[in-house]
């Protein structure tokens, strides 16, 4: 069987994609390297979200197509989102590619690289608990993805023209994905969607996500779940209750994107920043020790000084302990693409690293205010580039998005094995991360 090398671009829902591709090769007997000169195929999952994401695809496909060339017989397959989206152009400025897919057929990449000729579906592909799939992520945490699509109207955004309306699995399919997940020694599980929050809502179920969470609660291995992506506007009160649960990260993603009035309805979006503040206070009134994170977009049009002066007072209000910000990108098809793109690229980027300073300030408060303080974390292994680290995350930190928790002496108590949880005493603190030893009861 030819050696297979997979390179994933975009977000966590690409990587669960990916790793359908894996799980559906290996079934049918391919091998896997990690070391791309060895690799007879290389399949590269898109992102086309967003202009950066686009051109990060060219880079990759550019590099790819250098390496199909320096030995024969190699083969290039590009699927995801950017081949979804703008399929027909890729085709043409890439011809030396030699298999094209979407978001339909990720788990009949196999017939597609034997050149068979699979019943291409009409929908999106959306897993199930018996989908194969290999778990990248490491030993002790995966993402799980609740749904495809999204059924939303934001006018920036184009989700829904690549992955079509939101379609929720069902809920005894999660709950049997997650069992097995635990079984593999999986300990956090991180719900992914594009809004998770409307889970179940296509499906005729209002507390859908409610439901799901109370059912994976009674999974015992399963220490920590976590809720990403989620939106303001469909928060409940039952949910809230629910993450005071002691399995639950008491943790929300909840991308606000702006505060001006003007600017959100621009965007479709139905929360301002007066109503934003006001159900911030309400979550961490109803959920102590609450952590949230946001996504905000700068340079949307219509967002003049006093629109963005008014986004940066937001920022200083609310005191997100997360936050990421992202230049506007003008994307063709949605309804924002008419308003044009009045703000220059230069002054989106000033405007970017202007919030991210308001940012750094509210994060060092933050953090240092675990200074002294002992954390469980979750293991993550050893620093890639400083061994003398242990990498870990504490309970309000998702993974990849956040910070990190470093451990320093932890060769001291784990020279053998390491386990999936520890206790780190807290020595001092960084802009995002946390610096800490193994707190002394940990001798084993």
């Amino acid at each position: 069987m030819p050696k297979v090398s997979l390179i994933t671009l975009g977000c966590a829902k690409n990587l669960v994609d990916s790793e359908v591709m894996l799980g559906t090769l290996a079934r049918e007997g391919y091998e896997f390297t990690d070391k791309i000169n060895k690799a007879d195929i290389l399949i590269i999952n898109t992102c086309g979200f967003i202009q950066p994401a686009r051109e990060e695809a060219h880079i990759t496909l550019d590099q790819a197509i250098a390496w199909k060339k320096d030995r024969s017989g190699r083969r290039i397959a590009v699927t995801g989102c950017y081949v979804e989206r703008f399929g027909d152009f890729l085709k043409i400025k890439y011809p030396q590619v030699d298999i094209w897919t979407g978001v339909r057929d990720f788990d009949r990449i196999g017939k597609l690289i034997e050149n068979k000729k699979p019943v291409f579906r009409p929908e999106t592909f959306l897993l199930n608990h018996r989908t194969p799939r290999i778990i990248s992520t490491g030993a002790n945490w995966a993402y799980v993805k609740i749904s495809e699509g999204c059924s939303h109207g934001c006018s920036f955004c184009s989700i829904p023209l690549i992955k079509g309306p939101y379609q929720s699995r069902s809920i005894n399919s999660i709950v049997e994905e997650v069992r097995d997940m635990s079984s593999l020694g999986i300990k956090e599980i991180n719900l992914i969607s594009q809004d998770t929050t409307y889970f179940g809502r296509d499906r005729k179920r209002g507390n859908g996500l409610v439901k799901l969470l109370e059912k994976l609660l009674l999974i015992k291995k399963i220490k920590w779940i976590r809720l990403l992506y989620g939106y303001p506007e469909e928060l409940r009160e039952d949910l809230l209750e629910l993450l005071k649960e002691e399995k639950m990260c008491r943790y929300l993603d909840l991308p606000f994107q702006h505060a001006s009035e003007a600017v959100v309805k621009k965007m479709g979006r139905s929360i301002g920043g007066k109503r934003a503040l006001k159900l911030i206070e309400q979550i961490r009134r109803l959920v102590p020790g609450v952590v949230i994170r946001t996504s905000l977009i700068v340079g949307f049009p219509g967002e003049g000084q006093k629109e963005f002066e008014e986004l940066k007072n937001f920022v200083r209000q609310a005191e997100f302990q997360h936050l990421g910000v992202f230049t506007y990108s003008r994307e063709p098809g949605t309804r924002a693409e008419k308003m044009g793109d009045p703000v220059l690229p230069a002054e989106k980027e000033k405007r970017r690293q202007e919030i991210m300073l308001i940012q750094k300030d509210i994060s060092r408060k933050f953090y240092r205010s675990f200074q002294g303080e002992t954390l469980e974390v979750l293991s993550e292994g050893v620093h890639s580039q400083k061994p003398k680290l242990l990498v870990a995350r504490a309970k309000f930190q998702a993974p990849e998005v956040d910070g990190l928790v470093l451990v320093e002496n932890w060769k001291k108590y784990f020279s053998r094995k390491l386990p999936d949880f520890m206790k780190v005493k807290i020595t001092r603190s960084l802009t995002y991360d946390l610096v800490g030893k193994v707190a002394d009861d940990q001798a084993g």
